[in-house]
């Protein structure tokens, strides 16, 4: 038989870089009940019942709670119906994508595992716990204090109700769970990276099951646009396999290049294979992008060509299902917007970004910043936990070639002593380094926006709205350096730890225009109309874009969210300017064909 090329996994898979074909979702409705400290699964009364993955303090949830910090889950799910029975020998996974903050499940009453961390997925083998017969029970508790400062917040308001910049909580689980059916031995992850400007890409392939003398081997296929770019055969002497290629151009005329830019978002198909002798034991699809990006000669290089970033901070918040998506559908048409607005990136701020969500960063051609969350006291416990965010951030979204950077700290969050405490500045050094050492392929930026520690770029936050001024500020590279030696925009220091001559700086948040609806609401500073809104941004821009100073900006913010209205777009995500107007504003080239054509 002949094989096809690698296809990439249906668009609504939860892990888009790494798919079997054998999964089931398990969103919808679940039974719901509140508890409290310490208890089990024979305490909870189950008298209500929530809309999973929406969060039980949104709307969407069916429940609207304004606090819940000990929600419990139930949902029962049948062998041979919800999900293919396993075989002989098979394993049976459960997944969760999200659960804020501390997870504990149960199967069919026995305790199968915990996760404590909110932001990043987990996954449980369950087999062993499965009772007789085909239907079965999965419990999950989760703990999320709302008072709890020492654990990854984001912009989880810790007040009763929503202030300033904050926003409604999304306690418990908040991402999809689901169910896969894998072979006993497997293909467990695989990491790729880009090692050069010359098309070499090398895949990190772990095994699952694997013993010496097994005589397996791992098959890796590539196929750009459907064309076959070969397979590359490998044996799998250890647990953990390196697999390397130089895939370079594609073999046909219509796609001369493979690199992945805004641009040009390449994308490369990649179907992996664990054999022995003819037997498949596994197979997995994903896909990555040749991509490299790094910091030479004061800018830059996106596959070593000097890129300036015209970004947005995107919140990832709406209305009714607070950071939860409300359908796969919004997730793209918020990555054609950001795209259609002009900006060839975002920057997410203070949430993990959904993975479907990245998945449309890549196909359209958008470059990602991603924030660690933040708390909001700094303990051993805080460091802890977000280091351990960060790397299990790291491992989900390594594949995705729209993810360019990592924000360990935002605004000196977590560590606000950071200019004089020595522990503080340790700890952001230490989360700089970290991100570096799990994955020196994209940059990092310790603390951004003032109280700079380590990091590949200069990050600033500053809201002033006089063109005059951000172009004495940063209007030139002599500008910046004597901004950042000596200017306090928001009377905040910029720089702890002076950076390495030649580190590029960009103006990582700045604008925040409101054009408010609500008397209550809050902004950076006001208009009256959306043409006022359009001159203020296009004025703005204008001192800080590619002949400025800097390498790149970013503007608050994509949507209005709660009181914080200063968005470029009403929180239903229409636009409040025509999104022709809003690209030149921001100095966009004109949209290509393909957005003009939807």
């Amino acid at each position: 038989m002949v094989d096809t090329p690698p296809a990439r996994p249906a668009p609504d898979h939860p892990r888009p870089t790494f798919a079997r074909p054998r999964w089931a979702c398990l969103d919808g409705p679940w039974d719901f009940a509140e508890g409290r400290p310490g208890d089990t699964p024979r305490d909870w009364d189950w008298d209500r019942t929530i809309e999973v993955p929406f969060p039980p303090e949104s709307a969407a949830s069916g429940l609207g709670l304004e606090r819940c910090d000990h929600p419990r889950y139930r949902r029962m799910f049948t062998l041979g119906s919800d999900i293919e029975a396993p075989g002989p020998g098979e394993r049976l996974l459960l997944h969760c994508e999200g659960v804020d903050h501390e997870a504990r499940v149960w199967v069919d009453g026995q305790f199968v595992g915990r996760h404590e961390g909110g932001y990043t997925p987990f996954t449980l083998d369950i087999t062993d716990a499965l009772g007789e017969g085909p239907g079965h029970e999965v419990v999950i508790a989760a703990t999320d204090l709302a008072r709890d400062l020492e654990q990854p917040r984001g912009k989880q308001d810790w007040h009763d109700h929503p202030h300033a910049i904050w926003y409604g909580r999304s306690s418990g689980i908040w991402r999809s769970v689901w169910l896969e059916v894998v072979p006993p031995v497997r293909l467990d992850s695989a990491a790729w990276a880009t090692l050069d400007t010359f098309g070499q890409l090398r895949g990190t392939i772990r095994l699952v099951g694997w013993h010496e003398g097994d005589n397996l081997m791992i098959e890796a296929s590539f196929a750009c646009e459907g064309v076959d770019l070969g397979t590359v055969t490998t044996r799998a002497s250890a647990s953990v396999v390196e697999v390397t290629t130089r895939l370079g151009k594609a073999a046909h005329a219509d796609t001369p290049l493979l690199y992945w830019t805004p641009d040009n978002p390449m994308l490369i198909d990649v179907r992996l294979r664990l054999v022995r002798g003819d037997e498949v034991l596994d197979e997995v699809a994903g896909y990555t992008g040749l991509r490299t990006i790094g910091v030479r000669g004061g800018t830059v290089e996106l596959n070593g060509v000097a890129v300036f970033s015209r970004l947005v901070l995107e919140q990832a918040y709406w209305p009714d299902t607070h950071f939860t998506a409300p359908s796969l559908e919004a997730l793209r048409a918020e990555a054609e917007l950001i795209k259609g607005m002009g900006f060839n990136g975002l920057r997410i701020h203070q949430v993990s970004a959904d993975p479907r969500f990245l998945r449309t960063c890549d196909e359209v051609g958008l470059m990602v910043w991603a924030d660690v969350p933040a708390a909001y006291v700094h303990t051993p416990r805080s460091t802890a936990l977000n280091s351990r965010t960060l790397t299990e951030l790291v491992e989900r979204d390594r594949n995705h070639p729209s993810v360019v950077a990592w924000v360990p700290y935002n605004e000196s969050w977590g560590v606000f002593e950071v200019a004089d405490s020595a522990q503080q500045q340790a700890a952001v050094r230490a989360a700089y380094w970290l991100a570096k050492a799990l994955d020196p392929s994209r940059l990092a930026i310790g603390n951004d926006g003032w109280e700079n520690v380590a990091g590949d770029l200069v990050g600033v936050h500053d809201y002033t709205h006089d063109p005059a001024v951000l172009a004495a500020r940063y209007g030139s590279p002599d500008a910046v350096s004597a901004t950042l030696s000596g200017v306090r925009p928001g009377g905040k220091l910029l720089l702890v730890d002076a950076p390495t001559p030649g580190t590029p700086a960009v103006l990582s948040e700045f604008g925040g225009v409101s054009l408010p609806r609500e008397a209550d609401s809050w902004g950076y500073g006001a208009v009256p109309d959306a043409s006022a809104l359009l001159g203020k941004v296009a004025g703005l821009v204008a001192k800080v874009g590619a002949a400025s100073g800097l390498v790149g900006f970013c503007w608050t913010q994509l949507t209005d969210c709660l009181q914080e209205q200063n968005g470029l777009a009403w929180p239903d995500r229409t636009p409040k300017a025509p999104l022709g107007a809003l690209r030149e504003a921001i100095g966009a080239q004109p949209p290509p064909i393909s957005l003009l054509c939807n």
